[in-house]
């Protein structure tokens, strides 16, 4: 019989060569089987020999870590994906998995930005500053595209076209999706791309492609990004907490807002299922109510 960890770089294999998994995919799955791992250890059960009553009393123990049910969902993912590959490739007689349920999702609606709070963070940049054109070209980016920041921090300079408008994205599992933007966003861009983007560059000591440089003229990266972005919310005066997915968040509901229908969303935020973008139409109910109250015949008092 192969040692436990004789299976999992197996699998870990076949997500890097078949299913093109991404490195933080790959990395996810790998913790929560070794999680998984040590709990047969503890238990003194095999790997292969593990029975659906096992996994029961794995879920529990979670269950009593108060772990949330997106983070058990994710590990029972992770792990079903595991014991199918060991039934296809027949390292197993049968899988304790088939008949595991995910628990029911706790509908987190996604936070998102208010135009007003938008505004004050496009005014805080100071346009005849290098850096300062770097960050205003990547708020005008983030939230005129959607795009997230690991797609943001890996843009090469080949990857934009600002004649057209739009971003070669690559995205989850190196697959590729062309987004548009807005002139503002082109704008910002060609500042920066002529001028500040120029002069970090300069400071660098090796060349490269990357779009977003840091103050050394290296590549920026994604949590320089995130300190950029904090750095800006204090700038405006603002009272709230920023990411880049919120900016992310928000384009999606903004669009929405603005009558886009779900399907363009989808493909704009690069998601592979419809589900993924539907979290984003419950905070629209508000609109549409408004737009009722307002259109209806029957609904003016």
């Amino acid at each position: 019989m192969k040692p436990f960890e004789t299976y999992k770089q197996l699998f870990i294999e076949y997500l890097q060569i078949e299913k093109n998994a991404s490195p933080l995919t790959v990395s996810q799955y790998s913790k929560d089987i070794d999680l998984f791992g040590d709990f047969l250890k503890a238990e003194g059960i095999s790997l292969l020999e593990c029975e659906y009553a096992n996994v029961r009393l794995f879920l529990s123990k979670l269950h009593t870590e108060q772990l949330s049910r997106r983070s058990v969902s994710k590990k029972i993912s992770s792990l079903r994906s595991f014991y199918r590959f060991l039934d296809r490739e027949e390292f197993i007689k049968q899988n304790p998995f088939v008949n595991v349920s995910m628990p029911k999702s706790d509908h987190k609606i996604p936070e998102f930005f208010y135009e007003e709070e938008l505004k004050q963070l496009f005014t805080v940049s100071d346009l005849h500053d290098p850096l300062g054109q770097r960050n205003q070209a990547i708020i005008e980016l983030l939230y005129g595209t959607g795009i997230r920041v690991s797609e943001c921090t890996g843009i090469e300079l080949p990857d934009l076209d600002l004649s057209l408008e739009t971003l070669l994205v690559h995205g989850k599992g190196n697959k590729e999706r062309y987004v548009p933007f807005g002139q503002f966003a082109a704008r910002a861009l060609r500042r920066y791309i002529e001028d500040g983007r120029t002069q970090l560059a300069a400071k660098g000591k090796t060349p490269t492609n990357r779009l977003f440089l840091n103050a050394r003229g290296g590549p920026l990266t994604a949590r320089g990004l995130r300190l950029i972005l904090n750095k800006m919310v204090e700038q405006a005066a603002l009272t709230v907490d920023i990411h880049p997915h919120k900016l992310r968040h928000t384009f999606a509901t903004h669009l929405l807002n603005e009558g886009a229908d779900l399907r363009s969303v989808q493909e704009l935020l690069g998601h592979e299922q419809l589900s993924s973008t539907q979290v984003y139409t419950h905070v629209t109910k508000d609109r549409l109510q408004q737009v009722y109250m307002n259109s209806h015949p029957r609904a003016n008092k």
